[in-house]
């Protein structure tokens, strides 16, 4: 990301959540209506677009990147739900970009804060947008907190205390953001974590590993990982799905559950029917210990 202009991935997934949509009610792994607001125009004109053309949906589905950003999502959804259900007051969304939750679960939050941490430039796109529909509808009644940080200068801690951010049992979102950062800033994001919230206190986040193989979709996933450079977003953070486990308990946390594409595509079938899914992403899921 440029250090002045909002996160163009987190524009590109608003995108991809927003094709779920296109499909019928019963085929969606995922329903976020508020995804297609966050696009510009651009954007729209590309949704229709692929909503028009079966081969770009396709090609898509091919190559597995939409997919995956889509049951990424539904998979943090589902760990926020069993978080909610076990005892966790707060909500805190890392790199939250154009994230709908807060409104989305505005029911099951039933008034428990989530706050929303992101780049500066994001942030203020997502309010602009959020005052333009609100003159519109009245938005669900959320308690929200909005907290600007620079995952690499800025102290989490600090601006989270500074928001109201309480010492008690949390759910941590953090999604599609650990690849963009160095290996020591995911290492004292998840120290901060720690010191931020109690024992029990739960994880979902995603991570990207690399694919040397020589066929073409290792090929491709390495190419579009060079591409994200061009956006600002390089991805500087690699961490093998077997070696998850031991890097969080070294920081502090144990393991509940790692979810590669293909558990991702036997969990959430459309219709019978698995989804070829980014094979070089994964989620995992955790506790502070």
């Amino acid at each position: 990301m440029f250090a002045t202009q909002p996160s163009r991935t987190a524009e590109a997934t608003a995108f991809q959540r927003a094709t779920e949509r296109l499909r019928p009610p019963r085929e969606r792994v995922l329903d976020d209506p508020w995804a297609e607001h966050f696009l510009r125009p651009g954007e729209r004109a590309a949704l229709a677009a692929y909503r028009a053309s079966r081969l770009v949906k396709r090609a898509d589905e091919i190559l597995g990147l939409t997919p995956f950003v889509v049951l990424r999502h539904r998979y943090i959804d589902d760990r926020l739900r069993e978080a909610l259900a076990a005892g966790a007051r707060q909500v805190v969304l890392l790199g939250a970009g154009y994230d709908s939750r807060a409104f989305r679960f505005a029911d099951l939050l039933a008034g428990r804060p989530v706050f929303e941490v992101d780049h500066p430039a994001t942030q203020q796109r997502k309010q602009r947008i959020l005052r333009g529909l609100a003159r519109a509808a009245p938005l669900p009644a959320v308690d929200v907190r909005r907290v600007a940080v620079d995952f690499e200068r800025d102290s989490l801690e600090e601006r989270l205390a500074a928001a109201g951010l309480a010492r008690r049992r949390t759910f941590f979102a953090w999604e599609g953001v650990s690849m963009y950062l160095t290996r020591d800033a995911v290492k004292e994001t998840l120290a901060s974590l720690r010191r931020l919230a109690p024992r029990g206190s739960r994880l979902a986040f995603d991570a990207w590993f690399l694919l040397d193989d020589p066929d073409l979709r290792s090929t491709w996933h390495r190419f579009s990982a060079n591409l994200l450079s061009l956006l600002g977003e390089p991805v500087t953070f690699s961490l093998h799905p077997e070696d998850a486990g031991d890097f969080l308990a070294r920081e502090g946390f144990a393991l509940r559950d790692v979810a590669r594409a293909a558990d991702l595509e036997r969990r959430y079938p459309v219709r019978g029917r698995r989804r070829h899914v980014y094979p070089a992403c994964y989620l995992v899921s955790a506790e502070i210990a």
